[in-house]
């Protein structure tokens, strides 16, 4: 028994000839030739980094750059926003990118810092007093117990 709830099938909705399907394809292949270009960028550079001398902050830039860049670009082409007017794109893709660089700025300068500059020394030469010492300056004592 066929089910048959009165709408026409999907292919006779979407009204997609082959010469539709011929662009879809060429779109796809260009985002694939892309990413695949930018994916060796990164490859490249990632294992040049040390022999170029290049800072950890300069690669955690770069690659944070050319992730969102990619991010950005399949959505641009797969979820069509690509095809809106410049006003929407900015809409949608600015909270996101304001965002994306807040939480960077929070992770690389803000809590990294915070916790490098907290952060006890564990060695063995260290005393508990000077552990005890350094603990009651950080709580805005003066070492006065």
């Amino acid at each position: 028994m066929e089910f048959n709830d009165g709408y026409p099938s999907y292919e006779m909705m979407a009204l997609h000839d082959e010469e539709h399907g011929k662009h879809v394809r060429k779109v796809i292949w260009k985002v694939f030739w892309i990413m695949l270009g930018v994916t060796l960028v990164e490859l490249f550079v990632g294992f040049q980094a040390e022999a170029w001398a290049l800072s950890k902050t300069f690669l955690k830039v770069f690659f944070i750059g050319l992730t969102i860049v990619k991010a950005a670009y399949i959505v641009m082409s797969f979820m069509h926003l690509g095809d809106e007017v410049k006003a929407l794109k900015w809409v949608i893709l600015g909270p996101f990118i304001v965002l994306i660089l807040y939480l960077v700025f929070m992770v690389d300068l803000g809590e990294g810092n915070y916790a490098k500059e907290r952060r006890y020394v564990m060695d063995k030469n260290v005393t508990n007093a000077a552990h005890h010492d350094a603990g009651a300056k950080h709580e805005g004592g003066e070492g006065h117990h």
